[in-house]
């Protein structure tokens, strides 16, 4: 069962939920855009969660600055990647030995943003990274890049876009593309939690 938790991002607190796995490895998850709704209780969220708990894996979801009980006001994906540092560091200390970064939409933006600064962490997983709604040509090289998801039908994460920049991101990384499915998975919510758990 989840617990709540509570990490130092500089001098802000965020609030989180963690529940401790029987295998060594773990995850950290991110959210959609806060200014938009986005929060840890977003389905896709919970679908990314409940996939690395069958695998056994420790799970560790937070908010953003700004965003539910968390402290500090939203940054613009600056701030943000300081949280999702801070995230990594907390589930490393628990002893999860093999380190996973799951982000969705904006959460997968601020992700590879971080991942240019931390090198612990040995899988990354995108889900609906949005390229055709934020600026994603910063973003170099991410060599833990295992796994990107998205829909035929999302328009904030379009396929032919993302293809476009998987070569510079990572060549060997997998592109899965649920057909049908939208930004927000909706009634594929089980395609999405399938896609996931044949590749983590």
């Amino acid at each position: 069962m989840e617990e709540k938790v509570r990490l130092r991002s500089g001098d802000l607190n965020l609030e989180g939920l963690f529940e401790s796995g029987r295998s060594n490895r773990g995850v950290v998850i991110t959210h959609p855009h806060p200014l938009y709704g986005g929060d840890m209780h977003n389905p896709v969220v919970a679908a990314i969660r409940r996939t690395y708990r069958s695998k056994e894996a420790a799970t560790l979801r937070f908010n953003f600055r700004g965003t539910g009980e968390s402290e500090g006001q939203h940054d613009g994906g600056a701030g943000e990647q300081d949280d999702v540092l801070a995230a990594l560091a907390y589930l490393i200390e628990t002893g999860v030995q093999t380190v996973d970064l799951c982000g969705y939409s904006f959460g997968a933006w601020v992700n590879a943003l971080a991942l240019q600064r931390e090198s612990r962490c040995e899988n990354l997983v995108m889900v609906s990274p949005p390229v055709g709604f934020i600026d994603f040509t910063p973003i170099g090289r991410l060599a833990g890049l295992r796994l990107v998801v998205t829909g035929s039908r999302d328009e904030i994460a379009p396929p032919a876009a993302i293809r476009q920049m998987l070569p510079t991101w990572n060549p060997s990384a997998r592109l899965e593309v649920i057909d049908g499915a939208d930004h927000f998975y909706g009634r594929y919510m089980r395609l999405l939690a399938d896609t996931l758990d044949r590749h983590i």
